[in-house]
């Protein structure tokens, strides 16, 4: 026997609820995580870090030029 199509908006708060359960249940191989790209205007510590490192060493020319006089 066939069963009969009810509409969404028809169906009983319970069945409503049953339907959407099964619609997010399983993503499948694809992990929506891994997809969200960073945000360029936000502030990055780490890479404002990574500039610092680089410039903490002192500069051989500073010392030669420091020493000269």
């Amino acid at each position: 026997m066939k069963q009969k199509f009810v509409p969404l908006s028809k169906r009983s708060k319970k069945e409503k609820k049953e339907y959407h359960a099964m619609q997010r249940r399983d993503w499948g191989n694809l992990n929506p995580a891994t997809k969200k790209t960073p945000n360029l205007k936000a502030y990055n510590r780490k890479k404002s870090r990574q500039r610092w490192c680089e410039h903490e060493q002192p500069s051989l020319d500073f010392l030669i030029l420091s020493g000269a006089t």
